[in-house]
Order: structure tokens, then sequence, then C-alpha cells
């Protein structure tokens, strides 16, 4: 299964693609701003205002050190610090994203709060009770043993410690429209149901702060994301965006995922647990 998302994710010589499209977009590629980057790095839904609003409801701050599991090219890991000043370790399964992500940080200066590393979120080499906040965003759609990645969110979190979730589900049960930015075929496409997620994570010892659907915000980002992309249907491709990474998949993602979500088939979560 890794191999197969290893293949969704990875793109031949990824770096040198995004920092000669920046240079493309008249940016200067040894020193950007967050702003930048966000059409590439904030592919989640609700880009990286989804991503401050739902840190800011939480609590991130700069005495807390967060994990960003399913980190991607680090979008997310370098907002956070950023923003809040807070120590970030990223983690992915792609050696592609990591090596870009360790780029990008250096290109934005947020080296000094910001460390990636390419391991599988089953089973990572960080030490028991590391860390104070795991952040899973678009991470649990790819990974079939959910159970074993709370488990061991677990045991790297503190007493005390928290789960963040931003999650793409499952909805009604009808088959999803493909491709998608987690899956282009069926077989790395594994959502489950909010139901099954809480009960999974409330069996690997946490409890439940709150949980709460999402959907209406997933409906109004997809919806913009498809007539933005409609409108530049006829146009050539701009320098930056989803096909730098999924390449003509990227081009589908407002059509099929505005379906999906519409049509019940996915549902958006958000929810924090705790480690007692």
């Amino acid at each position: 299964m890794n191999r197969e998302i290893k293949a969704h994710y990875g793109s031949d010589d990824l770096a040198a693609k995004i920092f000669e499209s920046l240079a493309k977009a008249g940016k200067e590629p040894d020193n950007l701003e967050l702003k930048d980057l966000s059409v590439v790095d904030q592919l989640h839904t609700g880009g990286h205002l989804s991503t401050l609003e739902l840190a800011r409801k939480v609590g991130i701050s700069k005495e807390h050190i967060v994990l960003d599991a399913g980190c991607g090219i680090g979008g997310s890991s370098r907002l956070l610090a950023q923003t809040f000043g807070c120590k970030v370790t990223g983690v992915d399964l792609t050696p592609s994203f990591i090596d870009v992500a360790e780029q990008l940080a250096k290109s934005t200066r947020t080296s000094d709060l910001v460390s990636f590393v390419c391991a599988d979120i089953l089973n990572t080499s960080f030490l028991n009770n590391s860390f104070d906040v795991i952040w899973c965003q678009h991470t649990l759609m790819n990974i079939n043993e959910k159970s074993a990645a709370f488990a061991e969110f677990r045991r790297v979190l503190k007493v005390g410690g928290i789960v963040v979730l931003h999650e793409i589900i499952k909805g009604n049960g009808e088959d999803i429209y493909l491709p998608v930015p987690w899956a282009a075929t069926p077989d790395i496409s594994l959502l489950i149901s909010m139901q099954q997620m809480d009960t999974l994570i409330v069996d690997n010892g946490f409890s439940c702060r709150f949980l709460e659907d999402r959907t209406d915000q997933a409906k109004m980002w997809w919806d913009k994301v498809d007539a933005a992309t409609q409108k530049r249907a006829n146009l050539p491709p701009a320098p930056l965006g989803p096909h730098i990474i999924f390449g003509d998949n990227g081009k589908l993602f407002g059509q099929t995922m505005s379906k999906n979500v519409n049509e019940g088939r996915i549902k958006l979560i958000e929810g924090v647990y705790v480690k007692s």
C-alpha cells in the first residue's frame, strides 16, 4: 500500500519544478513569503485560512511542540510555526515531499522552528511523550490501519496532549468521483465514517473535546475551486497550482471534489482529542 501511496504523491524533480514555477511567477525563490506558496502547499480543504482558524480554536501557542502528521511539502508546518511561534516537526511518507519541505523552510526563513522527517506515521522513531500536539490535516484518508496511527499518536504525545483532526471522511457510502487529491484510484482512498473515526481514537485512550461536521466549509471551498478552475479552462495553466504535484489530475480536483461533497459522498470533520 505504501508503494501505491508514494507513487500517487511522488513527482520527479519536484523541487526543481516548484522553484522554476516560482521564478516564472515573479517570485524570488531564495526569499519567499508563505503567501507565495499557498496555491501549491495549502491544498487541503479551506486552504491556509482553515489551518489558522482551527489552530486558533484549539489554542496553539509558542509553548507547544507540534507533530504535523502527513505534512506533505510542509505548508501547514511552516504556517503554524511562523504564525504562533511553536516548534513543528513534519513527518511524511514521500521522500520528495520532505526534500521540498526542507528547501522551502530555508527559502521562507522558518528553519529555526520547523524540521522534517521522512517516515511512516504508523511507526515513527520519536521518543515517547515528545509532543504537545499532533496536527492531522487531510492525512488519514490514505491510512488503512487508523487504529495503529492513533496508537502511535498516543505513544508520542505527552499526557494531556491533543490530536487535532481536520479530515475528509466517508459520506453516504456511495463511490466517490475520482481523481481526488488523495487518490487517483479507489484502492488508496480509505475513508471511514465520523462514528468509526470517533470510536477508533477513543478506543486508543483519548477523550473527545469536540468533534464537528464541517461539510458546509467543504462545500463552499470546493465550489469556489471548481468555479475558478472552469474560468481558467481555456487559458494556459498558471505557473503554480496542484498540477505541479499531481499533473493533469490536479486540473480535475475542483470538479470531482465539488461533486463529491455536494452529493454527500464525502464529509469534512474537525475534532480535538485529549490523551488522558
